[in-house]
């Protein structure tokens, strides 16, 4: 055969192949709609695209924030007991000139968000797809203008009288206070598009002689958080490396099958009058309150004690699940929930009864 026919018959091979992959696999998957994209793709960009007609006011920014974001965030967003403070650190001089001045000063104590991002579409897409953490999305867009316009306010970046919106967040971006501060001229990649044009640093030489010791990178979880949030070998998945740690077995304990970690145990539904688990993990209760002891907040047997006495104490438990509230077990408020009534009268009803394992 022919060198000529050779390569013909393998470029027509290549060609039916590719037109039967670029018909998929008959019967697995299909073309995502419009509408599926449109509500993954809600990145906005520094130059603003991908951002979504709309405004929102400080005032309307502060209701949002006391309801929703205080009660990680604090107050003022100052908060430093659940998360590092957002506000604080810059200056109007920082304000004029771009750069904030207390990055380079290294007695200043921590660096808040707004001493470091220089881009407020930054602080706009991660409030829009994030937050509140315990339920990320569900902000409107007037909110997420709002919410973004207050954090400014805190900042004095933005006026008390301000609205934001799609139409004068570009010149919003010319007051944040490290607009200024990020470079790309750190080698990491090539181009003069992408810093100064010089080589990137990957030169990747292997060390031949005098060579350091390898570096053992580990983690360390105390005794009394390890169980904290249940077994983590039953919260991964099967596939992959990675497997979640017994959390049920003390640190170094052998597993069940010396071939193999434990396997994740199928969920087992609540006893009559146990835990209702899955509510508890749907809407993320684990993630401030312990079984036990305090996290965030009080653990649920705390909980529970605490008002054994009340005659009422179903009921006021069902409210205060849904409403939230600030003050009774410390500065740290709980926000408002969004499960069913139906949803927060079981929860309140475990709790009523002890809170039982």
């Amino acid at each position: 055969m022919s060198s000529f026919r050779k390569a013909l018959i393998t470029a027509a091979a290549l060609a039916t192949a590719g037109a039967a992959w670029s018909q998929g696999f008959p019967g697995i998957g299909r073309a995502a709609t419009p509408k599926e994209v449109a509500a993954w793709d809600i990145d906005v960009r520094p130059d603003f695209k991908g951002l979504p007609a709309g405004s929102g006011s400080v005032t309307k920014g502060m209701d949002v924030w006391e309801a929703k974001c205080a009660s990680c965030h604090g107050v003022f967003g100052e908060s430093n007991e659940v998360f590092s403070p957002l506000v604080g650190g810059t200056t109007k001089d920082d304000i004029r000139t771009g750069r904030v001045a207390r990055l380079n000063d290294a007695g200043y104590p921590g660096r808040t968000t707004l001493m470091k991002v220089p881009t407020v579409s930054t602080l706009w897409d991660y409030i829009n797809r994030a937050m509140p953490w315990n339920a990320p999305k569900s902000l409107s867009t007037e909110e997420v203008y709002a919410v973004t316009a207050y954090l400014l306010n805190m900042a004095e970046v933005l006026p008390e009288n301000f609205v934001l919106s799609d139409k004068n967040i570009a010149e919003v971006q010319q007051r944040m206070p490290n607009r200024n501060g990020m470079t790309t001229d750190h080698h990491l990649w090539p181009g003069k598009g992408l810093g100064n044009g010089g080589k990137a640093d990957v030169k990747a030489v292997a060390c031949m002689k005098d060579c350091a010791g390898e570096a053992k990178v580990a983690s360390f979880l105390p005794d009394f958080a390890r169980n904290a949030h249940g077994n983590l070998a039953e919260q991964n998945r099967m596939v992959g490396a990675q497997h979640g740690a017994d959390t049920t077995r003390p640190p170094g304990a052998a597993p069940s099958s010396p071939a193999a970690p434990a396997a994740p145990a199928a969920p087992k539904p609540a006893a009559a009058g146990g835990a209702p688990t899955a509510l508890l993990a749907q809407y993320a209760c684990t993630a401030c309150h312990g079984m036990e002891t305090k996290l965030v907040g009080p653990g649920f047997a705390e909980i529970a004690r605490k008002y054994a006495a009340r005659a009422d104490r179903e009921a006021y438990l069902a409210g205060k699940v849904v409403a939230g509230g600030v003050g009774v077990w410390g500065a740290i408020a709980m926000p408002a929930q969004t499960l069913s009534a139906a949803e927060a009268q079981k929860i309140a009803a475990w709790l009523a009864q002890g809170a039982k394992k």
